[in-house]
């Protein structure tokens, strides 16, 4: 990113959000895994030069729809290879934890409580250990949900390692191990995660570290490009999570990206379809029990009801009931996150030791929790009318056995000695209204809600949805319970409800969600149902905070441009903002010159000036990045004489390859140029690479109509031109950093203390009004 900072000092950059006491946070260093890493922004705006123009002319036919082809192959193969992760993901998950519970409960039929306890504590710890040291060693990056990250590039944001082959292996193998240690977090968020990174490798020809590298794959060497892959990847991650292609596409559009257009719309939802067609073949293959403790309910799919679902106008209180609920209780849990979140960041800055020691008491403290708390849960006796075998003993069900007698289960179990994904299949049961006692489900949500805010600050890969879904499926279970005999609805459908309620109140997320949970239920009769709960759950949890994702990002100090500008925008223009000095270059510039400026500045933009052939002012040629000039001094493009360069000659000593955007996170450097002081003496012309049409807004022009346009376009470089003729012709460039909150109050403080500020602080929704 073009940072344009006072003097160019990078000493005056500040630290996120979640390493300061105070709020006064720039954007260009965030908080990557555990680590404060320089950041840059991304380039999403095509290149107009004469180089490239010529380029594309000279493509081929066969070239263009070869072109063409491969973005449909690589959204096949996106989708194909997500959702081989994902069955790979749920089998491992249900096998490892499955098998852990069948010894446990087996020593428990024995009597032999304390090996029970050693056993699942043991191997609890082992599996949270396991999934903290690759997280550490390997790729920090690849820690927590991974959405807030994915997010913020598709916003423009590049951070280091977020989707490199490293992050994707811990990614698969720590979500794994992290979810089947009984800690309360999520495969979902991973998930998503491991798509953007399945769909970045591919994009870029695969990864030259490892020798992993396709040259028929390497078609897509720009953002822009990359970009849409990655949509497509994160949309597959969610579809593969929930066996829900339609939502995962819906999610996508509403949180994920940034910029969306039709194609994309198509790319993303055939990918999708393929991960849907794949997961179907699966789910056959299964019926049969043919994957070990997987079981036979296919991946994480919840029937609620297969009857027809009525509902009156006197069911619409408990309804609304729900949303206000899930809203209170998706903004503390929001709340109480954040905060924990800068509380654990003291401890995991320090070394990796203290990080494994915060991790393992996490294990520790959620095992006791875990197996202790089913001891307070009475035993019922087994339904005579039962479809099932009751109690549940060597495998996942809904009638746990634990510490009770033949024909008798411990119902608090049945909800904590299994996984979450059976955890929410047992409470959206639609077969017995009396299955759980309300002070079982009161405990198990009590833990539950608690649980997942400890344990997601651990250095490992750990997701929110799931322990949202639980949690909220939970309360709403306990809701439908007190109401079972003033209500049409049954206990099962309010713990839907309550699913959807938290899941809102917390992430904010209305359509995509809806459809998500549609898709999970197989029962389309829930959708005004299910609506209603989102829109009253975001509304009333928007008039507290943001959503989690967005706090999150905040807290990282990713750079992220949202969709409205602030009301104090609109008092300020561009040149309010702009900083000072700016470099620029000439259309032939002196060799020495451009390595100059190129040392003392971190600019990935600069200006080009140049004078009419007949004499006359200055004019702005155009716009050359900081990478491209790199490439022309490694490749020597040098000229003795201050002279044009012949057009035929650049065409011959430059391809598109030399131009091409590596992998995320990977840089040029000017220090890695080594020039000879007779070459530091020759000039470069730099007037066939410069984008002759760069996006320019003249300096009169509100901050917070130029906000607009930087975002809606995808700009990393914004020219601010003067009014009039008579002056240089360019005033000043904005950046990303430029359009920030923190930075736009530290010029002017003054703004901080109006009346919005208030305002906005108790009503958050109110600036986008404005």
């Amino acid at each position: 990113m073009a940072a344009q900072i006072n003097g160019g000092d990078p000493e005056s950059l500040t630290e996120p959000l979640i390493r300061q006491s105070t709020i006064n946070s720039t954007s260009q260093v965030a908080l990557v895994g555990a680590n404060i890493c320089p950041i840059e922004s991304l380039d999403y705006e095509i290149s107009e030069n004469d180089f490239f123009k010529q380029d594309w002319r000279s493509r081929s036919k066969v070239q263009i729809f070869q072109y063409i082809f491969m973005k449909w192959l690589l959204c096949f193969l996106i989708g194909l290879i997500v959702s081989l992760f994902g069955i790979g993901i749920n089998m491992a998950v249900e096998n490892l934890a499955g098998i852990k519970f069948v010894f446990a409960s087996n020593l428990m039929i024995e009597n032999r409580y304390g090996m029970a306890f050693l056993l699942f504590a043991g191997s609890n710890l082992f599996l949270t250990l396991f999934a903290v040291i690759i997280t550490i060693s390997i790729s920090p990056a690849a820690a927590g949900s991974g959405i807030p990250e994915v997010k913020a590039y598709l916003n423009g944001v590049d951070a280091p390692g977020i989707l490199s082959f490293q992050t994707l292996v811990v990614k698969v193998l720590g979500s794994i191990s992290a979810v089947s240690s009984s800690l309360v977090v999520g495969k979902a968020g991973p998930m998503v995660h491991t798509g953007a990174c399945v769909a970045s490798l591919l994009g870029q020809g695969g990864s030259k570290k490892y020798g992993l590298t396709w040259r028929w794959l390497r078609f897509f060497k720009n953002d822009r490009d990359r970009r849409d892959l990655i949509t497509c990847g994160s949309a597959a991650g969610i579809a593969a999570s929930f066996h829900a292609p339609v939502g995962g596409l819906l999610f996508s559009l509403e949180e994920m990206a940034s910029w969306w257009r039709s194609a994309l719309l198509w790319r993303s939802f055939f990918t999708t379809a393929i991960v849907a067609i794949v997961l179907r073949a699966f789910i056959d293959l299964c019926s049969d029990d043919n994957c070990g403790l997987f079981g036979s309910g296919g991946l994480i799919m919840y029937n609620v009801t297969s009857t027809t679902i009525s509902y009156h106008l006197s069911d619409v209180p408990p309804v609304l009931l729900l949303g206000v609920i899930g809203g209170l209780l998706g903004s503390l849990y929001n709340f109480l996150l954040n905060k924990l979140l800068r509380a654990y960041n003291y401890i995991n800055e320090k070394n990796h030791v203290y990080k494994i020691i915060l991790a393992c008491s996490i294990s520790i403290f959620t095992s006791c929790l875990l197996f202790g708390l089913p001891f307070l849960a009475s035993c019922q006796a087994c339904p005579s009318d039962s479809t099932v075998i009751c109690p549940t003993v060597g495998r996942s069900g809904n009638y746990k056995k634990f510490q009770c007698a033949a024909g008798h289960y411990n119902d608090l179990a049945s909800l904590i000695f299994n996984t979450n994904d059976d955890a929410i299949r047992n409470l959206f049961s639609n077969s017995n209204d009396d299955e759980f006692q309300k002070s079982s489900v009161i405990i198990f949500f009590t833990a539950c809600f608690f649980l997942s805010i400890l344990s997601y600050g651990i250095v490992a890969p750990a997701g929110l949805i799931v322990p949202l879904m639980v949690t909220g499926a939970s309360y709403g279970r306990f809701v439908g319970i007190l109401l079972s005999s003033h209500s049409n609805l049954s206990s099962g459908l309010f713990a839907v409800l309550g699913a959807a309620s938290l899941l809102g109140g917390s992430t904010r997320v209305t359509m995509s969600l809806c459809v998500i949970i549609l898709e999970l239920t197989n029962n389309l009769l829930l959708l005004p149902l299910i609506m209603l709960v989102l829109l009253v759950s975001k509304t009333v949890a928007d008039a507290f905070n943001r959503n989690i994702y967005d706090l999150i990002m905040k807290m990282k100090g990713f750079p992220y441009l949202d969709t409205h500008a602030e009301p104090y925008m609109r008092q300020l223009t561009v040149t309010d903002v702009v900083s000072f000095p700016l470099h620029r270059f000439r259309g032939i510039e002196k060799v020495r010159d451009i390595v100059h400026v190129l040392m003392i500045t971190r600019h990935h933009g600069f200006p080009v000036i140049d004078r009419p052939p007949h004499g006359g002012h200055d004019v702005l040629f155009g716009l050359i990045l900081r990478a491209h000039l790199i490439t022309l001094l490694k490749k020597k493009a040098f000229s003795p004489d201050h002279l044009p360069m012949d057009p035929t000659e650049v065409l011959s000593q430059f391809s598109a390859q030399d131009f091409a955007k590596r992998g995320s996170g990977y840089f040029d450097r000017i220090e890695d140029v080594e020039l000879t002081e007779e070459e530091m003496d020759m000039y470069l012309d730099l007037r066939a690479f410069a984008n002759t049409s760069p996006y320019t807004v003249v300096e009169t022009m509100s901050l917070a109509k130029a906000l607009t346009l930087f975002r809606e376009v995808g700009l990393r470089h914004l020219l601010v031109i003067p009014k009039k003729s008579n002056r240089s012709p360019v005033v000043g460039i904005l950046t990303r950093h430029d359009f920030m909150p923190e930075y736009i109050l530290g010029l002017h403080p003054l703004l901080a203390k109006g009346k919005w500020k208030r305002l906005r602080f108790r009503f958050p929704q109110i600036s986008k009004l404005f």
